[in-house]
Order: structure tokens, then sequence, then C-alpha cells
């Protein structure tokens, strides 16, 4: 339950802190990528040995969709949807529910906390290559260098064999992490014309709700079977924080931290979350952080640093 307790204690005290809109906005992004720090640590409790990845996803997307309807319907201003956009939102459910959500839990829940975390951070790489790709944007060498030092790194970190506690099969594992990255990248490119009609809000709503049908097929059977009576309140609040925390808050702190600080600002966040999550997973879930994890880091951070140096 302390989990839960956490995740409201945050909301309370952001919602009541007397400080400017944007010292406000930067401390509601570093709360949200708490909570995606969290995230890793907290479906490696529960996910696989009490409920299946695929059921997880089910229970996620669904509740998530639920909470941000909700808070739709009290929007204001919002624009009506338009028939040329609805293939466009197909694709963005597609890369950034169905494939991404279902990658994502599978995939970690076969490798460690942190090898998820640190892999992530392959996803803004991708996104400058993606964005070459299908926006045109142009490419430099520093940009080609970074997609080398990240893309190495990883590879660095995926070739490491270890298990036990860590992890069932960390190939495996890594691999679908890596391949959830990357069609979240292209849902990160693909949604930009999106955000420039429809409210953020708007958005992965319409995203979350044809998604949400998309995933159905794959966990339904798994979330039917699941042994909810050997659950115990520990269990139960952590799937809450998933749910709740690591998804419906995380994503409104960071859309708060776009409208106050903006988008470039708000994106160099993600950085913390690896921090989070490995502090996270050494102390709680007695995971190692050695000298392979440190030497892959240093290339997957240099990469990063190199794709989005000016």
């Amino acid at each position: 339950m302390y989990t839960v307790a956490f995740v409201a204690l945050c909301v309370l005290i952001f919602a009541a802190m007397p400080v400017a809109n944007k010292t406000k906005g930067h401390i509601a992004v570093l709360l949200a990528n708490l909570f995606f720090g969290a995230n890793f640590a907290a479906v490696k409790y529960i996910t696989p040995s009490l409920l299946k990845p695929f059921a997880l996803n089910v229970v996620r997307v669904i509740a998530s969709l639920v909470l941000f309807a909700l808070v739709l319907i009290f929007q204001k201003n919002k624009a009506p949807l338009q028939k040329q956009h609805i293939g466009r939102l197909l694709i963005c459910a597609i890369t950034g529910v169905a494939i991404n959500q279902l990658m994502f839990i599978k995939g970690l829940s076969l490798t460690s906390s942190i090898h998820g975390a640190l892999l992530m951070l392959v996803t803004p790489i991708f996104i400058t290559f993606i964005a070459a790709w299908v926006l045109k944007e142009k490419l430099s060498l520093l940009k080609i260098l970074g997609l080398i030092s990240g893309v190495g790194g990883a590879t660095f970190l995926i070739l490491q064999r270890s298990g036990g506690h860590e992890g069932s099969d960390m190939l495996t594992g890594d691999v679908l992490i890596i391949i959830n990255a990357i069609f979240y990248s292209f849902y990160l490119v693909m949604v930009r014309p999106l955000m420039a009609v429809y409210s953020p809000l708007q958005v992965v709503t319409y995203v979350f709700a044809i998604g949400s049908i998309m995933i159905l097929p794959f966990g339904w059977s798994e979330l039917m079977h699941t042994q909810w009576h050997q659950w115990d309140n520990s269990h139960f609040a952590t799937l809450t924080f998933i749910v709740i925390g690591a998804t419906f808050c995380a994503y409104l702190f960071n859309m708060y931290g776009v409208n106050t600080i903006g988008s470039s600002a708000t994106g160099a966040y993600i950085y913390t979350q690896p921090v989070f999550a490995g502090i996270i997973a050494v102390v709680l879930m007695g995971e190692d952080f050695n000298w392979i994890k440190i030497v892959a880091s240093i290339f997957i951070f240099l990469g990063v640093f190199l794709v989005n140096k000016k």
C-alpha cells in the first residue's frame, strides 16, 4: 500500500505547492520520470509470477483509457475528429499502444529493470533517424556517430549473459525492449501532426481507445486465468501504482510540463529514468550494477548526447 500512498502524497503536495508555474513544471516532469523509473521494478514485482505480461497490458491500457476519457469529458474547446486523421490514429495505436506495450511488458518480464531502463534510452536516437526517413529531417555526422555509439552500447548490454533473479531470458527480453523502443519512436514521429490539431489529452485518449481493442485478443485469455486469490495487498497496490501512478499521473505530469516548460526541457528528463530505476532495482529488487552496465551506459548516454547536440 505504500506505493499508492506515495503517489497520492506526491499529487497532494504538488497541487498545494505555492511556487511559480515554471518551477512547478520542472517538479511535475521530475515526478513523472520518478514514476516511470519505479514502473520497471513494479512490473517485475508482479510479472510474470502473478500476472502474465499480456494480461497486465489489458488492465493497464483499458484502466488508463477510462481515466483519460473521464478527464477529457471536462476539457473545454475539444477539436472535432476529422476523417482524414483516422488512418494516422490507427498507425499510432498500432505502434504506440499495441506493439509498444506488448513488447515492453513482455520484454521487461524476461530481463532486468536496469537493462530495460537503459535500453529505453535509445528511443531519442531512433526518433532522430526515423524522423529523417519519414519527415525528411536532415542528418549530420554527429547524429550518425551518436547512432553508432548508442546502438553499440545497447548491443554490448544485450550480449551480456546473466540470469537468476535479474531475468529468466535476458537476451530475448532485451531484444523485445529494443523492438518496443523502435515502434515507440515511430509513434512519436507519426503523432506529431496530430498534436498540431488536437490536444495531447485528446490524442492519447483516441490512441488508447483504438489500441485497447487491438491488445484484447492477446491478453484476455491470460487475464481470465489469473489466480487473483494468490494476491495480497502489496500486489494489488503495485498494480494500482502501474495504472494510476506510472501511466495516468505520469502522463498528466508530463503534459503539464510540456505546457509550462516546453517539450525540449520535458524530454530531457527522460535521462533521469535509469537513475531512479537503477536505485530502486538495486535497493528493492537485489539487482547488481556491474562494470558491463556502466560501460554500456556510457556509450548509450554518449550516443543520445551526440544525436541531440546542436
